[in-house]
């Protein structure tokens, strides 16, 4: 999967706002006719984070399901529109004009920042609202978009927290990996802040090519460095190749991964020895959050595998964009954009949801997940 870089993102932003023009007008986002509303969804089908991608749109099917069963929104029925971003910035470009095309009212998704990016310009341009349920890069509310909404906590939180996390284990000098996604460049750049603010020292900061297999010289030069932590920014499939090696190098001190690599992924490809003990940032599964048991166990029997990282993100977010509807008592984009920001005391699976003035959450949502005995449990 090829990664880009910020400058080739807004080169694509630039593309896409041209195309998004041309291809619609100012009120596709509020007209839907007929007897369903439908809602855009963009996330990875495909590709190397396809399994959180389907875990997401699992998640958002079993709300529609529920809110249609209950009556639907508006006297209609929602129905989701989804298109595949791959977690590539060119592709989810196309994807999201696709979704342009079909006159969604909104879309909820949004799992690679680094796809996510250039797809919001689509949307903000078309005015169509869009509800992020995973992708958290500080770059994203730095656009400015009053119609981009984000349910997950963002990336200088998750830094923080795996830098004091580091610093309350006496871990000191640490070594930050990335993969040169939008993403993981921004995380492993925030972390370097907050490890230094905390008095440690970056001894080592790595960028690697997500594509590779053989992560041997990388440790080698680890095992040189006699790292106190080692953090990988960047997602599952490089991550856990990378642990299985940073395992059998016997590289020490702790090794921890960010949310792009929180799934059970990880710990198959690394093998569940290697992932023993391996640490990670992000919003803790269903399966840890008080309140959601009936959310797993409907998981559980309909999917026949528990949540993952972001099903309750992603549950969370459709049952917003319904609530907003309802409130805004109508599809029309100005108005439903409105409901969104005006939304107070939402409660979804574990998060009650406000937006601050960048459209962000009012409260960090992170925490430290380990991996123990091959499953993961709550840190802190």
């Amino acid at each position: 999967m090829k990664r880009y870089s910020i400058v080739t993102i807004g080169f694509i932003l630039f593309l896409s706002l041209l195309l998004s023009a041309c291809s619609s007008d100012s009120s596709s986002g509020g007209k839907n006719s007929g007897s369903e509303i439908l809602v855009g969804v963009l996330l990875p089908v495909t590709g190397n984070n396809a399994t959180d991608g389907k875990d997401m749109l699992n998640a958002m099917e079993m709300a529609v399901e529920k809110i249609n069963n209950d009556g639907g929104v508006l006297d209609k029925k929602l129905k989701l529109e989804v298109a595949d971003d791959a977690c590539d910035p060119q592709t989810a470009t196309a994807a999201a004009n696709k979704l342009v095309s079909k006159k969604v009212v909104a879309v909820v998704g949004g799992y690679c920042s680094g796809s996510t990016l250039p797809a919001s310009g689509v949307f903000h341009n078309a005015n169509i609202p869009m509800i992020v349920a995973a992708a958290n890069s500080s770059e994203l509310p730095e656009q400015g978009y009053d119609s981009l909404f984000l349910i997950n906590g963002l990336v200088p939180d998750q830094a923080k927290t795996g830098a004091d996390y580091f610093n309350d284990k006496g871990a000191k000098n640490i070594v930050l990996i990335h993969d040169n996604s939008a993403y993981a460049k921004n995380l492993a750049d925030f972390a370097q802040k907050s490890v230094e603010e905390n008095g440690g020292k970056v001894i080592g900061f790595e960028a690697i090519n997500p594509e590779e297999k053989d992560f041997g010289s990388l440790m080698t030069k680890l095992k040189s460095l006699n790292p106190d932590g080692t953090y990988f920014t960047g997602y599952y499939a490089a991550g856990g190749l990378m642990l299985k090696q940073f395992k059998e190098k016997g590289v020490p001190g702790f090794f921890m991964v960010g949310d792009g690599s929180y799934s059970p992924d990880i710990i198959s490809i690394a093998g569940a020895e290697n992932a023993n003990d391996l640490l990670v940032t992000a919003t803790p599964t269903a399966n840890f959050i008080p309140g959601a048991e009936a959310f797993v166990e409907e998981y559980k029997s309909k999917y026949d595998l528990s949540p993952g990282p972001f099903s309750a993100l992603s549950n969370n977010g459709v049952n917003l964009l319904a609530d907003a509807l309802k409130r805004a008592d109508s599809t029309e984009f100005e108005v439903l954009k409105k409901a969104l920001k005006d939304t107070k005391g939402f409660e979804g699976i574990g998060q009650v949801i406000e937006f601050s003035e960048q459209n962000t959450l009012s409260q960090s949502n992170f925490h430290i997940m380990k991996v123990v005995n091959g499953e993961f449990t709550l840190e802190k």
